[in-house]
């Protein structure tokens, strides 16, 4: 799809820093956004206190650098970003900052405030050089809900602020039910100047999934079956894209499995059955058991501190199955916990339309700054916002793809699925949008976009077709007609090839 939003969005905040040039806040805030269109997208992992929000951060960076005890950073916002060198900064709430010392205490990143309190921290910024932290920033969030009152309330102020845009782009939420709580967070976060461009900037997480079944070896086809239900929700549908589950304790173990790690799974596989499934019937036991000869119990402990019981089970079958070394077994035990999944919905919703999430934050922005501080001369600004936002397709694609989630298109339900699918709701690539495998071939892609811009056409021009559903149509033809300059750009590539 063509792509003017970034430079509509960079050349509007440049009109408006002409207007509020004199206004010293106004003129900071406006350039925070100008360069925030330049750097990654900054996604939010946020839920629940004890959802596993660091936990699933460190599986998705592949590597444990974000605390997961319940200690005083727990409570703090915390930013992960892409950097050559690592490096640690605590910016206090009075405007000042500090680089913290690096220290790694059993292979995890160890955070020391330096003696300030953690009331009186800010946020913390890590830059770390990971290759995940390149197109994503991260931002750990401290729990919803929080027994302390205080922490709870950073959370809110920071991703649903109420006089500007939030500081995230896109939040992925993590919960182990689904509770009145989560809808209210989510309804928070979408009525927030980004969230108003629509659905796509929210992911809900069916979190510590391997904890739905007990640990038992198909807990996670049991969690499978309750995010499935989850996301036929009609309270959640409108405000998450889907419900994923994840088993964010094996996800971040298996990608940062070490050699003793392995060699222990290894000794137990070595157990027959009956004598792995005695020894694993709680935690308690396992830790206790006799064998096999050479595990001790402190490496027994590590495994349940780092794996937990299900994962534990599943190595130990998938060692029984052939993955006998620790690579491939690493590999499948990301596949088998769910993050695999979740990073590929990350890369299709997320990642490719970054430039139209930041880009509305931006707008967002501009909207709540001549709001709040109307000033004369402003009405060509606001007539250049109302054009951007009106004229610009991406954006036309996320509102229709909010009004199709809330039910408020008058399309047969066959046809509303289709148009969610078109405009993007899966995902931005034209495979996605024409809902053929990937790897089709461009001829086969452009074959099938003219049939569905003749069919979309056709309603659109429909008499009988009713107004706001026509209006729809429109926005839908145009998006078969972007899969089709795409396929024509796929095709030349080929031939050239």
């Amino acid at each position: 799809m063509t792509v003017p939003t970034a430079s509509g969005a960079a050349a509007l905040l440049r009109e408006a820093l002409e207007v509020y040039g004199d206004d010293l806040q106004a003129a900071e805030a406006l350039q925070g956004y100008a360069r925030r269109l330049a750097e990654p997208l900054r996604v939010a992992v946020a839920g629940m206190v004890k959802a596993g929000k660091s936990t699933l951060l460190n599986a998705i960076i592949g590597e444990e650098i974000a605390p997961t005890d319940t200690g005083e950073c727990t409570r703090i916002v915390t930013w992960y970003r892409h950097g050559h060198t690592p490096r640690i900064t605590l910016h206090t709430t009075d405007g000042g900052h500090r680089n913290l010392p690096l220290k790694r205490v059993g292979g995890r990143l160890a955070f020391a405030l330096d003696g300030v309190p953690a009331e009186r921290v800010e946020r913390l910024d890590v830059e770390w050089p990971s290759p995940a932290l390149k197109a994503l920033t991260l931002i750990d969030t401290p729990g919803i809900a929080s027994l302390s009152q205080d922490v709870s309330a950073r959370s809110v102020r920071f991703l649903t602020p109420e006089d500007s845009p939030s500081e995230a782009d896109a939040v992925i939420y993590l919960m182990r039910h689904l509770h009145a709580s989560d809808v209210h967070f989510l309804e928070s976060f979408r009525d927030t100047g980004a969230g108003r461009s629509g659905t796509v900037n929210a992911i809900a997480v069916l979190s510590r999934a391997d904890e739905v079944g007990a640990g038992r070896i198909d807990s996670l086809i049991s969690a499978g079956t309750i995010a499935e239900r989850y996301s036929r929700e009609p309270n959640l549908r409108k405000l998450a894209l889907d419900v994923l589950p994840v088993a964010g304790l094996l996800a971040q173990s298996a990608r940062t499995l070490r050699q003793p790690d392995f060699e222990a799974l290894q000794a137990l596989a070595t157990l027959d059955r009956s004598g792995r499934e005695r020894m694993m019937l709680s935690a308690d036991r396992f830790r206790r058991s006799a064998g096999p000869e050479g595990l001790t119990e402190a490496a027994r402990a590590s495994l349940l501190e780092r794996f937990g019981l299900f994962g534990i089970r599943l190595a130990v079958v998938l060692i029984r199955s052939g993955f006998t070394e620790p690579t491939p077994l690493a590999h499948e035990l990301v596949r088998r916990s769910g993050l695999d999944s979740l990073l590929e919905l990350l890369e299709r919703q997320f990642q490719s339309r970054a430039a139209v999430l930041k880009a509305r934050t931006a707008l967002a922005a501009v909207a709540d700054l001549l709001h709040s501080r109307p000033r004369p001369g402003t009405e060509h600004l606001a007539a250049s916002l109302e054009r951007l936002e009106a004229g610009d397709h991406e954006f036309r694609e996320l509102r229709l793809l909010a009004a199709l989630r809330t039910a408020g298109v008058e399309l047969a339900p066959e046809l509303a699925a289709e148009a969610e699918r078109l405009v993007g709701g899966r995902g931005t690539g034209a495979c996605l949008r024409l809902g053929l495998a990937p790897g089709t071939a461009p001829d086969v892609l452009a074959a099938e976009a003219r049939r569905c811009l003749t069919r979309w056409r056709r309603i659109a021009e429909n008499p009988l077709t009713a107004r706001s559903a026509a209006e729809a149509c429109r926005v839908v033809v145009r998006s078969c007609e972007g899969v089709l300059a795409e396929c024509a750009g796929l095709d030349r590539q080929a031939q050239s090839a």
